[in-house]
């Protein structure tokens, strides 16, 4: 057999198996989930109806290879409102189905199959998908779990070769919640363009802001990733974005287009709403960051108590990935929490190879996130 993974064992691993066993004889409460809609925070049904009764009334749908104008100027206007501002326009902007999608024109833009890009070594397994769609590597570069995950500007040095294509960087990073707050110049000796996942940028919580990594780089080519999943809680509009750099724009601009024109993956109705969306969204938005504050300090607070775990406050973000003492196999770990009732991920599902930590989501909604996180500090204690 031929084709995208054609040669792997694609069967439930031990995990999902006790999950299901777990979930037929009466559940568990679930720490793992980054679905909005599931956590009670739903984005106000008057705006979106609003926006919708709109487009049908004027419905005429012409297509833009970069997307509707209309939602190119909102996506811009929220740039400018950024700190610091990011000095886009909406020509310099691409709007996708998804991030995923995004990365997937990114990756097909920059790379031929054999070529490789830069990616932290600790990160969410949608890469390693999305490389072997493209017949690309992935090289690992390290991020200084001593100093609160940063870069680490060696290892992103040596990763690079003859055929390194570009950089993916997260910020903030899924999951232990760094942001890149200050010019790394690592990534100005390397010269090579950087794709910037910052879908978490409205969730700081060590620090004031998220900084846009064009505004730490302007001389690079800078692919800045966002969309309306995280930020508006609206996973199922299916709309998200590529704001390009001036030097992005000047260097990759009208091939990406053309890309992007192949597909037209984007709906019009959810381009219709954006304008609307992004200008009267901005309370949901600030109420939802209070929440995911309070709840990380929250599981903070009660994952304390017990001296087994270690937590470290994430910069921004909503998740949690603390350390845990006393444990040397994470799948044991996560299978033994799953039998006191409470479901996590483990290091290795990120693919943290350097000790023992699981991952909470703190967007988890705050009672079943308290009883779940009292669960964990139970059974390690």
């Amino acid at each position: 057999m031929t084709g995208f993974l054609a040669n792997e064992d694609l069967t439930p691993n031990a995990i999902e198996l006790a999950r299901q066993r777990r979930a037929a004889a009466g559940g568990y409460i679930d720490l793992t989930s980054s679905n909005p809609t599931h956590q009670g925070l739903l984005f106000p049904a008057e705006i979106l109806h609003a926006a919708a009764d709109q487009y049908w009334q004027h419905r005429h749908y012409t297509p833009d290879a970069r997307g509707a104008a209309p939602a190119r100027a909102a996506i811009a206007g929220y740039y400018a409102r950024r700190t610091p501002a990011l000095p886009i326009t909406p020509a310099d902007i691409l709007i996708t189905a998804s991030t995923s999608e995004a990365y997937s024109l990114l990756f097909t833009l920059l790379t031929d199959p054999g070529d490789n890009l830069l990616a932290p070594a600790v990160t969410y397994p949608l890469f390693e998908y999305l490389a072997a769609m493209h017949r690309i590597e992935l090289r690992p570069y390290a991020l200084d779990e001593r100093r609160d995950w940063r870069i680490d500007p060696a290892s992103l040095r040596a990763q690079a070769d003859a055929r390194t294509r570009g950089v993916l960087v997260v910020s903030p990073h899924n999951p232990t919640g760094m942001v890149v707050q200050a010019p790394v110049p690592a990534l100005d000796s390397l010269a090579l363009p950087v794709i910037c996942d910052e879908v978490f940028a409205e969730f700081p919580y060590r620090i004031s802001h998220v900084p846009p990594l064009g505004a730490l780089h302007p001389q690079l080519p800078i692919f800045h990733l966002n969309g309306i999943s995280k930020m508006f809680a609206l996973p199922d509009l299916k709309l998200g974005w590529i704001a390009l750099s001036a030097a992005a724009r000047t260097q990759y601009g009208e091939r990406l287009e053309l890309l992007n024109d192949t597909f037209l993956s984007a709906g019009a109705l959810p381009q219709a709403m954006l304008p609307a969306i992004i200008e009267h969204g901005g309370a949901f938005v600030g109420m939802m960051r209070d929440r995911v504050y309070s709840s990380i300090t929250l599981a903070c607070e009660v994952l304390r108590a017990c001296p087994a775990l270690s937590v470290t406050e994430p910069d921004g973000g909503y998740y949690l990935f603390p350390e845990i003492h006393g444990w040397d196999d994470e799948e044991a770990l996560v299978l033994y929490l799953l039998e006191q009732g409470v479901l996590v991920h483990p290091g290795f599902f990120f693919n943290y190879e350097l000790g023992t930590r699981i991952m909470i989501s703190c967007l988890t909604e705050p009672a079943q996130l308290r009883a779940g996180c009292e669960r964990i500090v139970a059974a390690l204690s």
